[in-house]
């Protein structure tokens, strides 16, 4: 393999992050250019030894002390070393994006039942130590791009804002629907939990933003049924019916199953326990109900055929001057007659 006298780096795209020279034979002598937003490092062995900034680098012995240090390079003359260039690109990624693969379940505290959320939104990086960076994310391989290093870290990112979700949900006493009044304050409480993840990993979180939480349509008009029920009850409630309204919905709910011939031997039996009314405890307090109020209109009904409270209606009337003596003798007459 031909000895180098030249390397440098120019990047196809923005994605890149870091990329291995493919030839490691250098040459004492040659030059090594370093564009901005980027660092060259020299490899040796697995070990990571001289690091250059940008700018346009003759290597000799002076420059290259760990590297003249470790394969003893003489002082004059093209002299050929073995050795690793990698360039790692220092700019910020600004426009990553994130999203979660398949739905988030939560446990409403308002609604009283599970719920998923999806989210997603953009986040940007920065390398801001390329030895850690190189190391432990690149490691032997060739190149490493923004594509990987969010397979690397997705799971982290989910696992942050699922962690400041249910805080939200638990702690704040929030429902699923008022989430997205939060997002900015969501987003900078898990940009803090995974900064210092990828601190650990030589990277610098630069912003992490959500731009939406929702939920999927299906749930969500589950979601809107639960609301209309608890609005048609309010509603009801308004009209002193609360008692049996509890009652008639009751009932509507093990009609419906009954009505069902999916349900087989249960919507039979509920059928059944629905027609004898007292098999359940809606048929019981409903056939209370009506025995009560049949108990009561009865009662009204004996009080209003008594004689002795005629006379006394007729003697009130007579006294206030509503009737005349003689009407109330006829009356008076008639009423004893009937005893």
């Amino acid at each position: 393999m031909a000895l180098i006298d030249r390397i440098k780096y120019e990047a196809p795209d923005d994605k890149a992050l870091a990329w291995k020279h493919p030839s490691d034979q250098v040459k004492l002598g040659a030059q090594l250019i370093v564009n901005e937003g980027q660092q060259a490092i020299f490899v040796k062995g697995g070990q990571l030894l001289d690091t250059f900034d940008p700018g346009t680098h003759t290597l000799a012995t002076g420059n290259i002390p760990l590297i003249d240090k470790i394969v003893n390079l003489a002082f004059a003359g093209d002299t050929p070393f073995t050795a690793e260039v990698w360039y790692v690109n220092t700019t910020v990624k600004r426009d990553l994006k994130w999203g979660t693969k398949s739905p988030i379940p939560f446990l409403d505290p308002n609604l009283g039942f599970p719920v998923s959320i999806r989210s997603y939104g953009k986040w940007g990086i920065r390398i801001h130590d390329a030895q850690s960076f190189l190391t432990q994310i690149v490691g032997s391989q060739a190149s490493k791009d923004s594509g990987t290093i969010y397979e690397y870290f997705i799971g982290q990112i989910i696992q942050s804002l699922t962690n400041q979700l249910t805080t939200e949900l638990l702690e704040g006493k929030k429902s699923i629907l008022e989430i997205a009044t939060s997002i900015s304050e969501i987003a900078e409480a898990t940009s803090k939990l995974i900064e210092k993840e990828f601190s650990e990993y030589g990277l610098e979180v630069i912003n992490f933003n959500i731009e939406s939480i929702n939920i999927p349509n299906d749930e969500l008009k589950r979601v809107q049924d639960v609301f209309y029920k608890t609005l048609e009850a309010k509603e009801l409630s308004k009209t002193q019916t609360g008692g049996a309204y509890a009652q008639i919905k009751s009932f509507e709910i093990l009609k419906d199953a009954a009505d069902n011939p999916s349900d087989g031997a249960v919507g039979a039996m509920l059928g059944a326990g629905i027609g004898l009314g007292a098999g359940f405890p809606v048929g019981q307090k409903m056939g209370s109900q009506l025995t009560t109020d049949s108990s009561t209109d009865q009662k009204k009904n004996d009080i209003a055929d008594d004689p002795v409270q005629k006379l006394k209606k007729l003697k009130m009337m007579l006294d206030e001057k509503l009737i005349t003596q003689e009407q109330f003798d006829e009356k008076q007459k008639i009423i004893l007659k009937d005893l």
